[in-house]
């Protein structure tokens, strides 16, 4: 049986569907029943009913579809719609559900599950409908769920999956009343994320988009939808250079001497950019975290200004960059007390643990912001941006027609200022971080050139993490940490650094300190990575082998492969009890070019293998 591509729609005054659905699914409503099919092509169907059109775009687009719905109001009195979905596949054979869990420094866990495990065979009599939801609600798209799910057949090896590009509150639903399943998803609706949208008379409304691909494994579908992505890469950051951070060096104390050491430290090295973490705008007796919103530069730590601090990262031939979270406002800023230009719910600031939200369909802030953030970025020479996002906005704000509409609005808003620095500053290179990974989603992936995997800094589950990645995001994008101590052994050091192979190398730690075998690792570490990088860019991940589920008592082994025409690249890391793992398997018809790391004959060893047929 051929998949068909519908769609899901709920005007309210119509009668919601029956089956015991009425408030967990606003799907199969009378506002489907009413429509009409009209017209139909390859790419889109055309549905009408009285007083409304619904036009479902179903576009291939090389190895996937891009789905996205549009409703047109034709009547002339006011509609308001309560769930529009941004795509809806019926008639799927499937028995099991693939899903990205997600929570902080745990990003992207599979979770697999048969339907039946979800209560999911039909009734005796066809009768009642069988539903899974799932999604999230607030401004981090990536809090619980990732939005993406497949879909697989047992019996015929195929998957079906998605992705959806919603950065406010999204929705993923799979129920079925009889055989076979339908799978649909976008918007939060009214019930699950409290958005409705009014669409008045002779105006339309388009809906986020999705991409669909299909394949034959799970990793096959996956990559399609990853690479499906369509980011902005500044040309700078394209050949995927090394980072530095120095978070976990200075803690939120970048002074100039301790950022002095760096630069010597990373002098001759092929380290691109050296990146100034959170505490550079601290005030005298205040928290740097309490002055988050106002972004004046600390007059301790720059007593010359930042400028000095560019102009001396530059002379050693490194970019500098900084960090910003520049939606929020802290207590102890004097944004803080400007609530006019702040979000509010029911008329009171949104306040999460000491932060407040700027209101990003406020021109207002769009100027501030422009004055505080663009304009310091081209004064003082800065070419790399960290943007970071700590909470989260919840189910949503004043400002539209329902509280769902104005998150959607808002982050819509910030946005639209990520594009605004890629348009004021095109050579800017821009990375996404959210309290690590809870924006790693197609839409916001696609504004920026790369993004920070996760918090999980000094954790021994990184590797776990970064693998988990490869379904989602671009390996050339995600961040990888690899922090160096000088306490650390040789095992951990490799262990750590052989991790960085799974995404974007990212230093950081006290390179200064630690001996010079590690150091001389970590200069075999970047030679390697230079080495390899075109295939962590290009290539396909056709192996992740990893059967541990506690990221807190890692055991056993990981191997991950990722092929690209006749070379591949082989990450292997050992956990507890898991020496001497059993990859002979992934290096059989290949030569091993050059290698880095551990022999993997203990525990908590990491090792890269360069292969070529």
């Amino acid at each position: 049986m051929e998949e068909v591509y519908a769609f899901q729609v709920k005007v309210r005054g119509d009668s919601f569907n029956g089956h015991y659905t009425n408030g967990i699914s606003l799907a199969n409503s009378e506002s489907v029943r009413r429509c009409k099919q009209v017209y139909k092509d390859a790419e889109k169907t055309v549905y009408e009913a009285d007083n409304y059109k619904v036009t479902a775009y179903h576009i291939p687009k090389g190895n996937v579809t891009q789905c996205y719905t549009v409703f047109e109001n034709t009547s002339s009195k006011d509609i308001t719609i309560d769930l529009l979905s941004s795509f809806c596949i019926d008639n799927i054979e499937a028995d099991v559900l693939h899903r990205a869990t997600s929570f902080w420094s745990a990003e992207g866990k599979l979770l697999t599950q048969k339907l039946t495990d979800l209560n999911m065979e039909p009734s005796w009599n066809k009768h009642g409908t069988r539903i899974e939801k799932f999604g999230q609600i607030g401004s981090m798209p990536v809090r619980k769920w990732f939005p993406y799910a497949v879909l697989e057949n047992t019996a015929t090896g195929e998957f079906i999956g998605v992705q959806i590009y919603c950065a406010s509150s999204w929705q993923i639903e799979v129920f079925r009343t009889a055989d076979p399943v339908s799978l649909c998803g976008g918007l939060a609706d009214f019930d699950y994320g409290h958005w409705c949208k009014c669409i008045r008379s002779g105006e339309s409304f388009t809906t986020p988009r999705a991409v669909v691909a299909k394949g034959k494994s799970l990793l096959e579908v996956s990559d399609k939808l990853v690479k499906a992505q369509n980011p902005r890469i500044a040309d700078v950051d394209k050949d995927m250079p090394i980072i530095y951070n120095e978070y976990c060096t200075t803690w939120g104390n970048p002074t100039l001497d301790n950022v002095k050491k760096i630069c010597e430290a990373l002098k001759d090295t092929k380290v691109r950019y050296l990146v100034i973490d959170s505490g550079w705008y601290k005030q005298p007796d205040k928290f740097w975290w309490d002055t988050i919103g106002d972004w004046d530069e600390s007059p301790e730590l720059f007593p010359n200004g930042i400028k000095e601090m560019t102009d001396m990262i530059k002379s050693y031939g490194l970019i500098p960059g900084i960090w910003f979270e520049f939606e929020k406002a802290a207590t102890l800023s004097q944004l803080y007390e400007q609530t006019e230009h702040l979000l509010k719910r029911f008329g009171d600031p949104i306040n999460v643990d000491g932060q407040r939200f700027l209101d990003m369909r406020d021109d207002w802030c769009i100027d501030y912001l422009s004055r505080k953030v663009i304009d310091f970025l081209k004064k003082n020479g800065f070419g790399y941006i960290k943007i970071d996002y700590n909470d989260t906005i919840g189910v949503g704000c004043d400002g539209a027609e329902s509280l769902g509409e104005g998150l959607r609005q808002s982050v819509l808003g910030t946005q639209k200022f990520f594009k605004k620095l890629s348009d004021e500053i095109p050579s800017l290179v821009i990375e996404n971080c959210s309290s690590g990974g809870h924006r790693l989603e197609p839409s916001m992936m696609e504004l920026v050139s790369q993004a920070s995997f996760s918090d999980a800094h000094e954790c021994k589950s990184i590797p776990v993490i970064a693998a988990n990645l490869h379904r989602v995001i671009r390996p050339e994008q995600s961040q990888i940490w690899a922090v160096l101590r000088a306490a650390d052994d040789i095992h951990r050091v490799n262990y750590i650094l052989s991790s960085a192979f799974l995404g974007r190398m990212c230093l950081s730690g006290e390179i200064f300190d630690i001996d010079q075998r590690a150091w001389d690792t970590t200069h075999k570490a970047i030679d390697f990575y230079d080495e390899v990088k075109h295939i962590i860019k290009n290539g396909v991940t056709t192996v992740i082998d990893c059967k541990c589920n506690d990221y807190n008592n890692l055991t056993g082994y990981q191997a991950v492969l990722r092929e690209y025409g006749d070379e591949a690249l082989l990450v292997a890391h050992t956990f507890e009890n898991g020496s001497n793992p059993e990859i002979d398997k992934y290096l059989s018809g290949y030569n091993i070019i050059d290698t880095f790391g551990s022999e993997l004959d203990g525990d908590f060893r990491g090792k890269a293998f360069f292969l070529r047929r």
